[in-house]
């Protein structure tokens, strides 16, 4: 595009001494061994092991006296088997016997990418054309587990981000709030996926109270696997209706915390191999009622499951999945207001050809049209956004990704139209950003990637990540851009 784009000389590069404390557990009879060894202890010699393990590790984590403790908690289930009572274990062998099952895990120990930048809900003591901004990163660190984490920084009147100095004590959700399902709800779910056709409402449903919860659903699918005996291509409804309700939870951070300390690591099942790609946006709702939402995709080792993240103060997240016909790939991105009374989203249904959804519940995706194809050389193999659009006084503009020769990603720029986004007004005829030599060389080669950009001063400011490992951010002057645009067609 015959547009200037100015690369910004910062790098933002993975922390491998950012960890987290995370339960472990190995096995049943592992485990028992363990505990019995410690329990039998005499008090010298666990007060003794205590107190090196307090040592070492107390600097390194808020209150891992109180991670120990919960950790013990998670495997008290195992004292009857040894015929040992839990008000017999003094309070610091119970603190000693948690340390054991637990281990430091470094979460950006392999990769720091896939950026979005949302404005900060506080915009209080900055300086007149700053404006303060929460970057959220895809943090990867052993065996490729992805989780979400944020940094605070200010966008001076130059486009010069300054990031706030990072805390130091990184931190878990402090509460995690299972959710509790009411009966009917759960019905009209299950009869939006259609599964009740299949799987008769008496094999689980009529089992379970008006309201129940995750452990009580899962027995009850349980018990009906062994009474109904389905094909093989049938099966995985029952797995579609336990990912339904694992999907959904909550999140509450300590309000000691700083942004930069809160990781949202892997909770549910669907998702234990990893949170990816977290497109967030500020969502100003028809009553002027402000929320940010994260699109992202949960992993679990095989299959993904497109998910909502749900915030209006980065402390206390709700959790939910995204279903229907078309939440079935990665890319989803919410726009940041309802379209002609709906919701509307980008999607990407068919894994390389960019689609537009609209719908009269956030969670429920259920028809899309093509809204872009591959059209240049640059993006044949595929097309996707690179996060939510953004609202302009000339229509809505989406950053976009094209992947071309040598699996090259580069990123475009598109122009909708503001009350009919399903109408193209011009898109990139030639990459608005690709790999430069210092960009291409990483984790997965020749890859500039991001998940969502902002305007600042008339200038769009797109942060982005390198090749799968660190990120950087540029910015283009915005009406430059949107001119070229309009004029490309």
């Amino acid at each position: 595009m015959l547009v200037s784009v100015i690369r910004k000389n910062i790098t933002f590069n993975p922390d491998p001494s950012r960890v987290i404390a995370r339960f472990l557990f190995t096995e049943e009879q592992r485990a028992i061994n363990t505990i019995r060894f410690v329990v039998e202890m005499n008090e010298d010699e666990a007060s003794f092991a205590l107190k090196q393990t307090l040592r070492d590790y107390s600097m390194r984590h808020r209150n891992i006296s109180k991670i120990f403790e919960k950790h013990f908690n998670r495997i008290v289930y195992l004292l009857p088997l040894m015929n040992v009572l839990p008000d017999s274990i003094g309070y610091s062998k119970k603190i000693l016997i948690g340390s054991y099952f637990t281990m430091e895990y470094s979460i950006e120990s392999a990769a720091f990418f896939n950026p979005s930048m949302v404005e900060h809900p506080d915009q209080s003591e900055i300086s007149p054309g700053a404006k303060r901004v929460i970057v959220s990163f895809r943090a990867t660190g052993e065996g490729h587990i992805s989780s979400i984490v944020f940094r605070t920084g200010i966008i001076d009147k130059n486009n010069k981000l300054t990031l706030e100095p990072i805390g130091n004590l990184l931190e878990e959700a402090e509460h995690i709030r299972r959710h509790t399902y009411t009966k009917s709800l759960f019905a009209h779910k299950l009869d939006e996926m259609e599964v009740h056709g299949i799987i008769p409402p008496a094999l689980i449903l009529d089992k379970l109270k008006e309201e129940f919860t995750y452990g009580e659903l899962r027995k009850c699918i349980e018990d009906a696997r062994k009474a109904v005996h389905l094909a093989s291509d049938k099966e995985f409804l029952f797995n579609q209706i336990i990912w339904l309700a694992s999907s959904h939870y909550e999140l509450q951070f300590s309000l000691d915390t700083n942004i930069s300390e809160r990781v949202i690591f892997p909770v549910s099942a669907n998702e234990r191999n990893g949170i990816e790609d977290a497109r967030f946006v500020k969502f100003v709702d028809d009553d002027n009622t402000i929320k940010y939402y994260a699109t992202y995709t949960a992993y679990d080792g095989a299959t993904i499951l497109p998910k909502l993240l749900e915030t209006e103060d980065f402390y206390h997240f709700k959790v939910m999945p995204l279903h229907g016909e078309i939440a079935k790939n990665k890319g989803m991105a919410l726009f940041p207001r309802k379209v002609n009374g709906k919701y509307a989203m980008l999607c990407r249904i068919d894994g390389f050809n960019n689609y537009i959804a609209f719908s009269d519940s956030i969670t429920v995706w259920r028809e899309a049209q093509l809204l872009q194809q591959p059209k240049y050389p640059w993006e044949l193999i595929q097309i996707g956004n690179c996060g939510s659009p953004i609202e302009t006084k000339d229509g809505w503009l989406v950053i976009t990704h094209g992947v071309g020769p040598m699996r090259e990603y580069a990123l475009g720029a598109a122009l909708y139209d503001l009350n009919n986004p399903e109408r193209e007004i011009g898109r990139s005829k030639t990459p608005l950003l690709i790999p430069n030599s210092e960009e291409r060389e990483g984790y997965v080669p020749n890859v500039v990637y991001s998940c969502g950009s902002i305007v600042h001063n008339d200038d769009l400011i797109i942060p982005y990540a390198m090749s799968d490992y660190a990120s950087t951010y540029a910015h283009v002057n915005l009406n430059e851009l949107l001119n070229e645009l309009k004029g490309s067609e």
